[in-house]
């Protein structure tokens, strides 16, 4: 007896979609994605085969290959002669990837994907405040100065407040030249400015403590003082996360 679909897939069968996307492939790799993240798919197992796949998506054999192969692009699966489509392990999987990040962060209910996610920038922000304090020149040293007076008269607007919040950090990861490790971080910060779970408690007192914090950074930099300048970001960043954390289990990832 030939198993219903949603059996095969252990899943619902009929994908959430309203309306067809024009591209199949990627909305098929973007539902295929995240059945692999919830563990729908678990590591060492084979995907569903292709006859499956087309008839639970409606889309052609060809759609199903293009997607498999986005998929192996990004990491999540390995395609075996004879053996199928095996999903792979997390450490195999881009977590740089738009996709796999969100999804890694919608199921992790511990935080410690959002905890590395702020080591990581904290480690290279760090690095781009030592720079920008060595290299920045008079005018982005102004920059910073008004962008930090003027964060001062934005704490009751907090989201105007965070708009210059980021404006102030992208400046100085210009300033440091470093194009790779700020390109890390503006893909980083993409997938979880917008979610409640990173930006947390939003209140006029955080707004003042944060940009207390910008303004310390701001004077290394203006002293062209290289390791205050690192010293005072990933102090910043540090206490900034474990105050929108808002004590969410254990911190220890973040600790050093």
């Amino acid at each position: 007896m030939t198993p219903p679909r949603e059996t095969a897939l252990n899943s619902p069968a009929t994908p959430a979609w309203v309306r067809r996307p024009t591209n199949l492939a990627r909305a098929v790799t973007a539902e295929l994605v995240e059945r692999i993240v919830r563990g729908v798919h678990p590591s060492g197992t084979s995907l569903p085969p292709e006859p499956i796949l087309c008839e639970t998506f409606g889309v052609s054999r060809t759609v199903v290959r293009e997607a498999v192969k986005i998929l192996q692009e990004k990491g999540l699966v390995q395609v075996r002669q004879g053996a199928g489509t095996m999903v792979t392990p997390p450490a195999h999987w881009d977590m740089l990837d738009e996709l796999v990040l969100a999804a890694t962060i919608a199921v992790d209910d511990s935080f410690a994907i959002l905890d590395d996610l702020v080591v990581t920038r904290r480690v290279l922000e760090s690095d781009m405040a030592n720079v920008a304090a060595r290299l920045a020149d008079t005018e982005t040293i102004e920059r910073l100065r008004a962008m930090v007076d003027r964060m001062d008269e934005l704490v009751d607007d907090h989201v105007t407040y965070h708009d210059h919040d980021r404006a102030f950090h992208d400046t100085i990861m210009q300033a440091s030249g470093n194009r790779i490790a700020r390109g890390v971080v503006r893909a980083l910060e993409s997938q979880v400015i917008n979610t409640a779970r990173y930006m947390g408690r939003t209140e006029r007192a955080l707004c003042v403590a944060s940009n207390q914090g910008h303004r310390r950074i701001y004077e290394r930099i203006a002293a062209h003082d290289a390791n205050g300048a690192a010293e005072a970001m990933f102090t910043h960043i540090t206490e900034a996360w474990l105050v929108r954390r808002n004590g969410s289990g254990s911190p220890a990832r973040l600790e050093r």
